[in-house]
């Protein structure tokens, strides 16, 4: 069974197509999403395509490879395996699928990427990407967990490209280094990374929603070393912790054993901190005879913190919320979406299905949108870029403001 969404299209020349397929059979799916694409777009010319596939297809992602480069001519394809697929305004989070992703972007510049690493990686080299450029820039990246040091790439990135964002996640479905599958033009992958570097007459807006809800006071961190934070606001950070839990009622106290984590105000010069100026990490350990608490990220004496919450409730009303705000801040409708969304969130989260993906449609319209359940999710917070969990990182496409 293939579905397919109404193409979406401007007078720039700007067009995006989706299709899903439910079949086992990998052959048969693929031949029905490329009919579904060319349904959709005509003779178009397609510059950027991807296709994200069901631990049920990873075995033949050479054959997925191979079929859409004699079905379809395009000048990028990328792809990958994910815990689940993502398709329009389905998620299917356990059943086969393959869903496909294409894009018309006349006079886009489109610089396809791979980076491969040794088992001892020193030093990350990237032979063949783009040169640095003052130019603003979007990277959209598909990586492989198990052998990819990612916090060194987006850190490297940071200092050679630093007007860009990126935005991606960590491939799913495989339990071991060798499982996982990632395309690039006809070559499959893995391990490593591929990606997409676009720069242009586009716009490529990010959307992270992190999922949580600030609870108690904000703080500033007065001691910590690595990521122990010993003291907030002068006092042990682990009885300001334990203020907070005590703050807490009803299931909001229970939700807390298993989902606090604590937000990292990425710009320590703002006056008011609003959704998305925290870095959300997690609570990882704690010192009782220290009075301290350990994150899963380095922290800094003089920076904001404040403990956050996540359960299904924040996490629906964030990415309703920063998908609304980013509808009323543009002049441009989004015409497309990639959307990368933990494999933490979903039913086992919000106990029901679709739920990411059919927000998506509800606050920006019935676009093609494509993406996968991931394994960490990629996207900037502040204006710099970072690996997230529990995360939905969204890409949204349109013509530039000015355009």
């Amino acid at each position: 069974m293939v579905t397919q969404e109404t193409q979406s299209q401007t007078t720039t020349g700007l067009r995006f197509a989706s299709a899903l397929s439910r079949k086992t059979d990998t052959e048969a799916a693929v031949r029905d999403l490329a009919d579904a694409v060319r349904m959709q777009l005509g003779q178009a010319a397609i510059h950027l395509a991807f296709v994200f596939f069901s631990p049920h297809h990873a075995q033949k992602a050479d054959l997925i490879a191979q079929m859409i480069r004699e079905e379809l001519s395009i000048e990028v394809c990328l792809g990958c395996s994910g815990e689940g697929v993502i398709a329009d305004a389905e998620e299917l989070e356990t059943a086969p699928a393959l869903t496909l992703w294409v894009g018309c972007l006349p006079h886009v510049r489109l610089a396809p990427l791979r980076l491969a690493f040794s088992e001892v990686h020193d030093q990350i080299q990237m032979p063949g990407w783009p040169e640095p450029t003052a130019e603003a820039s979007t990277f959209v990246l598909l990586a492989d967990p198990f052998t990819t040091p990612i916090h060194d790439v987006l850190s490297v990135m940071a200092e050679r490209y630093p007007n860009a964002q990126a935005v991606g996640g960590l491939t799913g479905g495989g339990r071991g280094p060798g499982d996982n599958r990632l395309l690039k033009n006809g070559e499959v992958f893995d391990g490593g990374v591929v990606g997409v570097q676009l720069s242009g007459p586009i716009a490529i807006r990010t959307v992270i929603s992190q999922g949580c809800c600030p609870i108690g006071e904000r703080y500033v961190v007065t001691r910590a070393e690595q990521n122990m934070v010993f003291e907030l606001g002068g006092k042990p950070a682990l009885s300001r912790l334990q203020e907070v839990f005590e703050s807490l009622e009803g299931t909001r106290r229970r939700d807390a054993h298993r989902a606090l984590h604590i937000g990292i105000a990425i710009d320590e010069h703002r006056s008011r901190f609003e959704r998305g100026d925290f870095l959300v990490r997690n609570l990882v350990g704690a010192d009782q005879q220290a009075g301290a608490i350990a994150i899963g990220d380095l922290v800094q004496e003089g920076q904001t913190v404040q403990f956050q919450l996540r359960d299904a409730k924040s996490a629906s009303d964030d990415l309703h919320v920063l998908l609304a705000a980013d509808r009323s801040k543009h002049r441009h409708p989004p015409l497309g979406a990639l959307l990368f969304s933990c494999c933490g969130r979903g039913e086992g989260l919000f106990g029901e299905t679709h739920h990411d993906s059919r927000v998506v449609q509800e606050r920006i319209g019935p676009i093609p949108v494509a993406g996968f359940f991931a394994q960490g999710e990629i996207g900037p917070v502040g204006g710099k870029n970072f690996l997230h969990g529990y995360t939905a990182s969204v890409a949204l496409f349109s013509r530039p403001d000015e355009g």
